[in-house]
């Protein structure tokens, strides 16, 4: 599995006076086993890019190239990409629908043509996957559940759809600290165990840092810096003159350098910043 994207753009109302150019030009490759984070101000094209990859949207210009097929072309079949490609998007809570928990799950496999047998064996794995049994949650209305089990019931519907490519647009907008935390841990969690392409859409520094092994900076609809946690964020001042933030212990490092702390290295997570600061002020 790959995604290799080509000079990809989308314009809103083309043609009408209040058009709007939400991404342009952009190109990018993606390997299997990567975990992708994608970065940008609010507005700058995050969401509509991940929208093209699962053929949700379609291109004013460019190709989306995925294991092999373009799925941009007009007389190909969208069918087995949505078969590959999910995506969680911000708020998916507000997606659910159906009378139960396992009848929410079971929608995507079902809408895929799979049988009822399968679609269940799916419902089950798939709660599994996200922390919850089946035998216990399946019968529950969704509504009856608190916004972290709500999420993580969203995330099972996109999971039962076995996905090959997991797209999460700001998948813990609006979680409490625990609730962010453990989302996280969970996508990382099944994305270990899945393997293929992992997609996280988010404006939280730190788990850009903590998750993704190569994160995309997009800016007023363009591809601006492609690379490595460290290498992105090693950029600071070009990221700042963005309005992005830096991870908080990239902050934090960059506050005691200017106050004369000798630092080597750039750390950029927690535990990075914790044994440079002790290494700089030990006897």
């Amino acid at each position: 599995m790959s995604i290799k994207v080509e000079n990809l753009t989308h314009i809103y109302a083309e043609g009408l006076p209040h058009q709007q150019v939400a991404i342009e030009d952009i190109s990018f490759e993606i390997e299997d086993g990567s975990f992708v984070g994608i970065i940008g101000h609010t507005g700058s094209g995050k969401s509509t890019l991940v929208q093209h990859l699962p053929g949700l949207l379609k291109p004013n210009s460019g190709s989306i190239i995925i294991d092999g097929e373009d799925i941009t072309k007009k007389e190909g079949s969208l069918t087995e990409i949505r078969r590959k490609t999910g995506l969680v998007f911000q708020y998916p809570e507000y997606q659910l629908f159906e009378e139960t928990v396992a009848k929410d799950v079971a929608f995507g496999p079902l809408n895929l043509g799979v049988s009822m047998e399968e679609a269940e064996r799916r419902v089950g794995e798939a709660l599994k996957q996200v922390g919850m049994d089946v035998k216990l949650v399946g019968d529950v209305s969704p509504f009856e559940l608190s916004g972290g089990e709500k999420r993580r019931v969203a995330i099972a519907g996109v999971m039962a759809m076995e996905p090959e490519v997991l797209i999460l647009d700001e998948p813990t907008a609006g979680l409490d600290p625990k609730g962010h935390h453990d989302i996280l841990e969970l996508v990382e969690k099944i994305h270990k165990a899945k393997g293929g392409i992992t997609i996280l859409v988010s404006h939280n520094m730190a788990d850009i840092v903590n998750y993704a092994d190569k994160v995309l900076v997009i800016e007023k609809g363009k591809l601006v810096m492609e690379g490595t946690p460290l290498e992105i964020f090693k950029r600071e001042d070009e990221l700042i003159k963005m309005d992005l933030d830096i991870p908080p212990a990239a902050e934090l490092i960059r506050t005691l350098r200017e106050r004369g702390l000798k630092i080597k290295g750039n750390p950029m997570s927690v535990k990075e910043a914790v044994s440079a600061i002790y290494e700089a002020i030990k006897p």
